[in-house]
C-alpha cells in the first residue's frame, strides 16, 4: 500500500521544521510495511514580503509586538527543537526572507529527485546557520549542496510560479490558515507540528 503523505509548508516556518522531524519519526515506525512518498508543496507566510526580505528583528516586532515577546515564542521553539535534535540558532539570522524562489526550487527539486534533501538544507540553512535564503547566490549555493544544481535557468524565468498557484489552490480547498498542514492519501489531513503517533493515526485511517 503506498501512503502519498502532501506537506503544505513554507521554508520559514520553525513548526515545519519540527514537523518534518516528527514525521520522519513515524515514517521509520512504519518499518517499511508501506512505500511511502513524500511531497513538499509550498505556502507563503508573508506572500507580500519584499524580494530582498525585511530585518527579522523588525518583522518580529511588528508581528508580536515586542522583541521580548519574539525572544519568548524563540525560547520555545529552541526548546522543543532540542528534543527533536534541531538546534535552532534564532540569534544567527539577521533577515525575514521572501520564501518564492525557495519554494520554485522546492518544485524542480521534486522534479529530480532530490525534494526531500532540498527542503532539509534549506531549513537547516535558515534555522541553524542564519543564512539569507532571499539572497539568490545564497540559495543557488544551498541546493547545490544537496544535489540540485543548474538552477539559474529556473530562477531566471516564471518555472514554478504556476504550480505554487496550484498549491495556493489546494490550501483554499483545505482550508489551510497555518502551516504545516499534512494530506494523507488525498483522505486524512493533519495540521500542525503533530507527534507521530497522531501521524501513525492518520496513516492507520487512510490506508
Amino acid at each position: 500500500m503506498v501512503l502519498q503523505i502532501d506537506v503544505i509548508s513554507d521554508v520559514i516556518c520553525p513548526w515545519c521544521y519540527i514537523g518534518k522531524r516528527r514525521l520522519e519519526k513515524a515514517i521509520a515506525a512504519l518499518d517499511r510495511q508501506h512505500e511511502v512518498r513524500v511531497r513538499w508543496l509550498p505556502f507563503q507566510l508573508n506572500p507580500t514580503m519584499p524580494r530582498e526580505g525585511i530585518s527579522r528583528r523588525d518583522y518580529r516586532i511588528k508581528k508580536f509586538g515586542s522583541w521580548e515577546r519574539s525572544q519568548e515564542l524563540d525560547a520555545r521553539v529552541i526548546e522543543v527543537g532540542k528534543e527533536e535534535g534541531i538546534n535552532f540558532a534564532f540569534d544567527k539570522i539577521e533577515r525575514t526572507p521572501n520564501t518564492v524562489d525557495a519554494h520554485r526550487l522546492i518544485w524542480l527539486a521534486d522534479k529530480d529527485g532530490v525534494q526531500d534533501a532540498v527542503v532539509e538544507a534549506l531549513f537547516r540553512a535558515y534555522f541553524t546557520e542564519g543564512r539569507d535564503i532571499s539572497n539568490r547566490q545564497t540559495l543557488i549555493d544551498v541546493v547545490a549542496e544537496a544535489g540540485l544544481d543548474r538552477v539559474e535557468g529556473v530562477l531566471n524565468g516564471d518555472d514554478g510560479l504556476e504550480a505554487m498557484k496550484v498549491a495556493e489552490e489546494l490550501s483554499r480547498r483545505h482550508r489551510v490558515e497555518g502551516v504545516p498542514f499534512f494530506i494523507v492519501n488525498n483522505k486524512i489531513t493533519l495540521s500542525g507540528a503533530q507527534h507521530p503517533d497522531s501521524f501513525l493515526e492518520a496513516f492507520r485511517q487512510a490506508t
